[in-house]
């Protein structure tokens, strides 16, 4: 992306040439900068009352403050990430599920119940299943690139695949957390997709998937009690579940431009945690439907961005971490907003960057991190290729303008009217009779 020097704006052109230099995709950089800052703003609005209800009244900005270290966090890790080669997670991606693996034993093994479910360590502070999905999707698009000659085959493909996802959902599913394990199901689908797998094993994985995720929702009481109160919901929105009634409301009270920033009043009046999983709603009262559109705007703009540096990678490998982190990003977001709308049966899914919750943020940060050295490692690799191809062009243009060797070395030629005047001069030219006719000729 090439972007010239301005007279006008000297500053400005110069931090974007480094930008340029750097290889950073602008417009996702862009996007994720604004998604980072409406999300802070829209979380303070949202959680500084909730924070005085956990607090007893002590500190409204408990939430807030919270947000801001993991967020610094987060972007530590993603600007580390972003200047890591990306073919390194070959080297890291089993370590690294190992140790994810390992952290949702201990989830169980430690039992920390929360909100009806063992989610969570530290105090409620750290979600293991939250960097799971990270990690699943680093770890296929690892073991996928290096069975890439064999994943259209049954034995080497879609049954190792099922294996790793059924060992990571099933741990996931024991926490009980429906929703990441049907993320975790559906992100697998979505990578052997990705991959080029043959379509009969795609439609394998599709109606599998669909198996699957039906016996895993119907096997539990939440999730059975989720999808009978969605139904109930669809046929009369008036008996739709509370969230998604008073969600509904904040977004009939925005309007189309909003009540404005901190000025809604649902989420003062009983709408199910609004820093967290109903932060979409809190969006509509106070940016109504403007703002909801923009937001969504803003993640498929996030999505488009990560499949077009997938595209461009340099390597399959590469393609898979780009399509795969941008592509769970953003199913992210719009299973939260689709919830919000009543549009599917309620899941946890955080709106990511705005949501409060340093899993969720970190893990989303990270995964942005990654997609960057994605596009900084293809925007370096084709200006090398294009130096070598230059070097050459200029090499064989040099040589075709050299004069060839034999001409250096051999004696110019002289030319005929010169040797002819000699001939006739000479002494030997002199004595003959016709030579001579030739040159009174020439006076004459």
């Amino acid at each position: 992306m090439g972007i010239r020097t301005s007279v006008n704006h000297p500053a400005s052109s110069r931090a974007n040439l480094r930008l340029v230099r750097l290889g950073v995709d602008v417009p996702l950089l862009l996007t994720l900068f604004t998604l980072i800052v409406f999300g802070l703003l829209i979380l303070y609005s949202a959680s500084w009352d909730f924070s005085r209800a956990i607090t007893e009244n002590k500190d409204p900005n408990y939430i807030f403050n919270r947000q801001l270290l993991w967020l610094l966090l987060g972007l530590s890790g993603a600007i580390v990430c972003m200047f890591i080669n990306y073919r390194w997670w070959e080297k890291l991606a089993l370590p690294a599920m190992a140790v994810t693996i390992l952290t949702l034993i201990v989830v169980l093994a430690i039992s920390e119940v929360r909100l009806g479910a063992a989610r969570s360590i530290s105090g409620g502070s750290y979600q293991p299943s939250e960097l799971a999905k990270l990690i699943t999707v680093i770890y296929l698009s690892v073991w996928l690139f290096a069975k890439r000659d064999y994943i259209n085959q049954l034995g080497f493909g879609l049954i190792p695949m099922g294996l790793i996802l059924g060992i990571v959902g099933g741990l996931i599913y024991a926490q009980p957390d429906v929703s990441a394990v049907l993320t975790v199901v559906v992100l697998g689908a979505l990578m052997f997709f990705l991959a080029g797998g043959d379509l009969r094993q795609i439609l394998i994985v599709v109606v599998v998937t669909l198996m699957v995720g039906w016996f895993v929702v119907m096997a539990n009481d939440t999730g059975r009690a989720r999808v009978a109160s969605y139904w109930v919901g669809v046929q009369d929105p008036t008996a739709a579940p509370y969230h998604v009634q008073r969600s509904l409301e904040a977004f009939v009270k925005g309007g189309w431009f909003g009540a404005g920033i901190g000025k809604a009043d649902t989420k003062h009046t009983g709408l199910p945690v609004p820093p967290t999983d109903s932060i979409f709603a809190v969006i509509g009262e106070e940016t109504g439907v403007i703002g909801s559109f923009f937001t969504l705007g803003l993640y498929t703009l996030l999505l488009w961005r990560g499949m077009e540096i997938a595209r461009r990678a340099p390597d399959l490998l590469g393609a898979l971490l780009a399509g795969g982190l941008s592509l769970w990003v953003a199913m992210e977001a719009y299973i939260n907003m689709a919830v919000i709308l009543g549009l599917i049966p309620f899941a946890g899914n955080a709106l990511p960057f705005v949501s409060s919750g340093g899993s969720s943020l970190v893990s989303s940060l990270i995964a942005m991190g990654i997609v960057m050295n994605v596009s900084r490692v293809s925007e370096r690799e084709a200006r090398e290729a294009n130096t070598r191809t230059s070097d050459v062009i200029d090499f064989q243009k040099r040589r075709d303008d050299r004069p060839p060797r034999w001409a250096a070395s051999k004696p110019a030629s002289k030319p005929v009217g010169e040797f002819k005047d000699k001939q006739i001069k000479s002494p030997m030219a002199k004595r003959d009779p016709k030579a001579r006719r030739i040159k009174r000729a020439g006076k004459n």
